[in-house]
């Protein structure tokens, strides 16, 4: 993660909008992503109804007998803090919360959704959670691991959007959906806080038609126009186009979107050029093999889209801790 963002030019507990003029391009990037997005945005208000009834369901799987854990430590109101050790962008609190609420807890947080843990001086407090020692020991690993994916896959995100904000590009990185199953709510909502677009949410968002519905349906043109009975005047129709020729008859079908897949940079802004001086509307996606090291090389005023399924897939996580709270703990805390 440190060779994606400087993570260290930020002090602790401050946002990337709060920065220093000192700081490092990186994070001056940030400020701009912050001050475009809007930082205050609470994206907990896009969840759906269920998604806390989701969160239940991971606890349940993860205690699906008896807890001799639980037992030995009993009701003892204790206090636990929640360490960041790795540098990178908070993501995941209201998972978190749901979490301990569902046990009985309640959390104070210290750093806030979208805030950058800096750990150059060592780890951070994020958070402290307060209850019963069982409850917040039965909490501890389901809670961990949801908030270390989805501030892997923000931190990645913010990373690839600052990439775009320094080249001055105008288009947006978006996440696929290459999503882990059962997880695909906490990490499109990462890619949100992070700074990305989340693309499709799900197979019923929007229209893809890919290599195999081409085949299948026996030519782009038969596949498009099959779609729009069914998708009438509300969902976009992307297509898949492997060559120049195949970006020309999706667009010439009645395509919205063209993703270029798979093509060399160069290659690919060339055929983005062409396909947008015939079709100026057209949206333009470039997919397929992109990484952090390579997305500024597909960076043109004719690309609107870089997608890139590693941002949601293999991506780094970030390292946490829930340490129940000694004396020591709380007076270093008291003159931090």
């Amino acid at each position: 993660l440190s060779r994606d963002v400087n993570m260290s030019a930020l002090k602790p507990g401050k946002t990337a909008g709060a920065a220093e003029e000192d700081n490092t391009a990186a994070a001056e990037g940030v400020a701009t992503l912050n001050a475009a997005t809007g930082k205050e945005q609470d994206f907990t208000h896009l969840l759906p109804p269920h998604w806390q009834e989701e969160v239940h369901g991971w606890v349940r799987d993860d205690v699906p007998s008896i807890d001799i854990g639980g037992f030995v430590v009993g009701e003892k109101e204790e206090e636990a803090y929640l360490y960041g050790k790795s540098a990178g962008v908070l993501a995941g609190k209201p998972f978190f919360d749901a979490v301990f609420d569902y046990l009985g807890c309640t959390v104070e947080w210290r750093l806030q959704e979208r805030d950058v843990i800096d750990v150059s001086g060592g780890k951070v407090v994020c958070a402290i959670v307060r209850g019963p020692a069982r409850q917040i020991l039965l909490g501890e690993r389901t809670a961990l691991n949801t908030l270390a994916r989805a501030s892997g896959v923000a931190s990645a995100a913010r990373a690839a959007a600052d990439v775009g904000i320094a080249h001055g590009w105008h288009g947006h990185v978006a996440g696929t959906r290459k999503t882990t199953p059962g997880f695909r709510i906490v990490e499109k909502y990462a890619l949100l806080v992070g700074g990305a677009a989340t693309h499709r949410l799900d197979l019923s968002h929007m229209v893809m038609l890919k290599d195999n519905h081409v085949w299948s349906a026996g030519s782009i043109a038969a596949a498009v126009a099959k779609a729009k009975v069914a998708a009438g005047f509300s969902s976009k129709i992307e297509v898949e186009a492997r060559t120049l020729e195949e970006g020309f008859e999706a667009a010439g079908a009645g395509a919205d979107i063209v993703m270029l897949d798979n093509m060399e940079p160069a290659t690919l802004k060339a055929a983005a050029a062409e396909l947008k001086a015939a079709h100026p509307h057209l949206i333009v996606e470039a997919s397929g093999g992109i990484t952090f090291e390579t997305m500024h090389e597909y960076f043109s005023p004719h690309v609107d889209v870089i997608s890139r399924g590693n941002l949601t897939q293999g991506y780094d996580v970030l390292d946490f801790s829930l340490k129940i709270a000694r004396e020591a703990d709380k007076a270093a805390l008291a003159k931090a």
